[in-house]
């Protein structure tokens, strides 16, 4: 498998694109964020890395209908691509590998996977 190279906060984004599956849009993912990491995101911030993940081929997007909530402007849904699901997969694969590997005295845990 080829490697890839993940930021936090691109993992987080790509994980919250599989989670919303077909409702994954830019409002959507941020919400999700916010309320599942109780953590804080910017617009401008998730908008970055939503078009890095899209350059990336890690994400594709569609375009949904006009809505006149939306002055009809249409949303912009996104979709995890092969190469998407496979940077998840390596990146978790590599955390266990490495949490795996800490003996339990170090973190002063009994770790079970």
């Amino acid at each position: 498998m080829k490697k890839y190279q993940l930021g936090e906060f691109e993992e987080v984004v790509l994980l919250t694109v599989g989670v919303l599956y077909d409702e994954a849009y830019g409002v959507s993912i941020k919400k999700e964020i916010e309320t599942r990491l109780e953590r804080k995101v910017s617009v401008g911030a998730l908008q970055t890395a939503l078009k890095r993940l899209e350059s990336k081929d890690y994400l594709s997007s569609r375009e949904g209908d006009s809505t006149k909530e939306r002055a009809g402007r249409p949303k912009k849904f996104y979709t995890l691509t092969a190469a998407g699901k496979e940077a998840l997969v390596f990146t978790r694969e590599t955390r266990n590998s490495l949490w795996e590997a800490i003996p339990g005295v170090a973190l002063d845990l009994k770790i079970a996977f």
